[in-house]
């Protein structure tokens, strides 16, 4: 394998050493160069040898000193500099299998590479890895990789995940924690697959294994099932005994490792009726891309900014905020908070019944344009309509069902200022002051 030079930045290493545009990189040190984690990883040395192929065909090698884990400089097509690799399972909860057709092609994606593990923290399945692969991981410690481990039983694996080999795949989890590997996990409970005994024996395993850590978020649940295996939501009776179950494993962590390592997802809190917990239980916040811990974090945040701000009547503003339903009592009880400090300020928070997915989803991050716009063009908006930057894709520009942002922004007649979850950026934006304070 090899890799062609897309460009060589100006004045870096390899540009000195007369790397060029368009030639191909061969190897490193004596290291064939396959992808983003070889070159990443080969690259950290003082001393390199590169073996270059140029445009002629001609194989020559290029010699390069730099202070050590510094960039080469080398640019490649893709940040891969190779094609994703996509999901061989067919998961009974996948629910990219439950978009509604017509979306953009990107949405229906299913990856499953353990480079985007490594580069952004995506969750693969262990299905899809080669034995070099797995060999990689351990020659170069690559940490932490995180895995959708759902059950550690490899009868209800396969069954859960459609795929003869899932259950084979858990061998992995033990050889990369026998050689220090750092597992971040996840669980997509689903009641009565991997719920109540089943998840008691994938939580023991797990910590047997000496995983970092252990996310479990209910299974979601669009109106696009059809032709799809049959799965219940959660009702309040098995969301309490998922929390329960969950607590209580955590506190036997806590006394035993120093830390919980297993978290329930904010939508088991909420589904359960239980408070969700404060900031401290959640330590560093490690799962909160799981939606782990976000309220408890947003809460904690937003009033230590509230407390810090002084009182004051000068600031006239009325504003919006519009999510999720699960979200909607959590932000209406730091809002009220806001306006008892800021008497001229009002906030309106409008829960949106998610229509497009269906109202089993009640998430802020799956609130669609149309959605939004149907439910607000007749409501008072005020100065700015605040929404979560998890609606859009990363460009900040387009919801799930392509509707444009400046689309909701000219039909509601309003601006619309996409947010974090992050307290401070929220009260700032909700005074005005955003780009003063931010």
């Amino acid at each position: 394998m090899a890799v062609i030079i897309k460009d060589v930045m100006r004045n870096s290493y390899a540009y000195r050493a007369g790397c060029e545009k368009g030639d191909t990189l061969l190897s490193i040190n004596g290291n064939d160069i396959v992808d983003v984690l070889d070159y990443r990883f080969y690259q950290l040395n003082s001393d390199l040898e590169l073996k270059i192929r140029d445009q002629k065909g001609v194989v020559h090698s290029v010699k390069v000193r730099k202070p050590e884990y510094e960039e080469l400089g080398l640019e490649f097509d893709t940040y891969l500099m190779d094609k994703e690799k996509s999901c061989r399972n067919k998961c009974v909860f996948c629910f990219i299998d439950q978009l509604p057709k017509g979306l953009r092609e990107s949405l229906y994606f299913k990856d499953d590479d353990s480079r985007l593990s490594f580069l952004f923290g995506n969750y693969i399945t262990l299905t899809n890895l080669t034995e070099h692969e797995i060999s990689r991981i351990i020659k170069m410690h690559i940490s932490p990789v995180n895995v959708s481990v759902h059950t550690t039983n490899p009868e209800l694996r396969v069954r859960m995940m459609k795929n003869r080999f899932a259950g084979d795949a858990l061998k992995i989890l033990k050889r990369l924690s026998e050689h220090d590997i750092v597992l971040n996990t996840q669980i997509v409970c689903c009641p009565s697959w991997n719920d109540g005994e089943e998840l008691k024996r994938t939580l023991k395993d797990l910590y047997e294994l000496n995983v970092n850590l252990i996310g479990v978020v209910p299974v979601g649940l669009t109106k696009y099932r059809e032709g799809l295996e049959k799965l219940e939501p959660f009702t309040v009776e098995k969301a309490r005994e998922t929390v329960d179950i969950l607590e209580e494993f955590g506190e036997m962590c806590l006394k035993t490792r120093g830390k919980r390592i297993a978290y329930a997802a904010d939508e088991l809190y909420i589904k359960a009726g239980y408070e969700i917990p404060d900031a401290s239980f959640y330590g560093d916040f490690e799962a909160i891309e799981n939606g782990i811990g976000l309220v408890a974090q947003l809460r904690e945040d937003f009033r230590d900014e509230l407390d810090w701000r002084e009182a004051d009547d000068s600031i006239k503003r009325t504003v919006s905020i519009a999510c999720g339903v699960s979200a909607a009592p959590y932000l209406r009880e730091l809002m009220d908070e806001a306006e008892q400090k800021f008497p001229n300020v009002k906030v309106n928070v409008y829960p949106i019944v998610n229509e497009f997915f269906g109202e089993m989803i009640n998430v802020s991050g799956l609130i669609v344009g149309k959605d939004l716009i149907n439910q607000l063009k007749n409501k008072p908006l005020g100065d700015a309509l605040l929404i979560s930057s998890a609606m859009l894709r990363f460009e900040n520009d387009l919801f799930l069902d392509d509707v444009h942002i400046d689309d909701v922004k000219r039909k509601l007649n309003t601006e619309v200022i996409p947010i974090n979850n992050d307290g401070v950026m929220l009260l700032s934006a909700v005074l005005g002051k955003e780009e003063e304070d931010v």
